[in-house]
C-alpha cells in the first residue's frame, strides 16, 4: 500500500511541476501512455519483456530529464520528464511495477491479474 501511495504522490507531484512549467495539456495527454510502448518488448520473450519495460518504468531515466532540463533550460527536454515520471507513479497507484522474467504479472509490487489467481 505505501509503495502505491508513492506512486499516487509521484502522479500529482510530475503534474503540478508540469503545471507550474505552463506546459501544454495536450502534450500532457500525447505523451502520458508512451511509456507503456515498451510493452513490445514481450513480443521478444518474458524476460526480454521485462527487462525493455523496466527501462520505460524506472524513475531514474525521468529524473535524468528533469535535471537535464532545469540545468540546461531545456523546457521540452523538463515537460518530457515531468510527463514520464507522472505516467510511471500513475502505474505504480495502480499496482503496477518492475516487472519479473516469469511474466508481465509478476512484479516488485507482487503478482497480478492471471498470476495472482494462479498463486
Amino acid at each position: 500500500m505505501l509503495l502505491r501511495l508513492e506512486g499516487l504522490s509521484v502522479l500529482i507531484a510530475a503534474s503540478a511541476a508540469y503545471a507550474w512549467q505552463g506546459g501544454s495539456w495536450w502534450l500532457f495527454a500525447a505523451l502520458f501512455f508512451v511509456p507503456d510502448l515498451s510493452m513490445l518488448g514481450y513480443l521478444g520473450g518474458r524476460k526480454a519483456g521485462a527487462m525493455l519495460y523496466n527501462v520505460g518504468h524506472w524513475y531514474v531515466l525521468p529524473l535524468a530529464c528533469v535535471a537535464w532540463g532545469v540545468s540546461g533550460q531545456a523546457t521540452q527536454v523538463l515537460a518530457t520528464g515531468l510527463v514520464w515520471a507522472a505516467h510511471i507513479g500513475f502505474d505504480r497507484a495502480l499496482g503496477y511495477g518492475l516487472k519479473y522474467g516469469e511474466g508481465f504479472g509478476v512484479s516488485h509490487l507482487g503478482a497480478m491479474g492471471k498470476a495472482q489467481r494462479e498463486a
